[in-house]
């Protein structure tokens, strides 16, 4: 399956790209799973990140959302307001 991955805020700058667009082996098909593919793929900046946060299709997602065919997937720390 292909999807789309966003990177944003610290998370856009430690990996050095806002984005790319991956096909994904057919075991890699909840949130949970894509983290630790790109985990695997050197995308280290998802395991020190505190609190991140995930969106599937721009809707909140837990580690059990399923990825499907052209879904955009959005990882981002939280955000703070002041």
């Amino acid at each position: 399956m292909r999807v789309k991955v966003l990177y944003f805020a610290s998370l856009r700058e430690a990996l050095g790209l806002a984005g790319e667009e991956l096909e994904l082996p057919a075991a890699v098909n909840t949130v949970a799973a894509l983290r630790e593919h790109l985990l695997a793929q050197g995308r280290t900046a998802l395991a020190t990140a505190r609190n991140l946060r995930c969106a599937v299709d721009q809707e909140m997602a837990r580690p059990a959302t399923p990825l499907c065919e052209g879904c955009e997937v959005a990882f981002f720390p939280p955000v703070t307001g002041g």
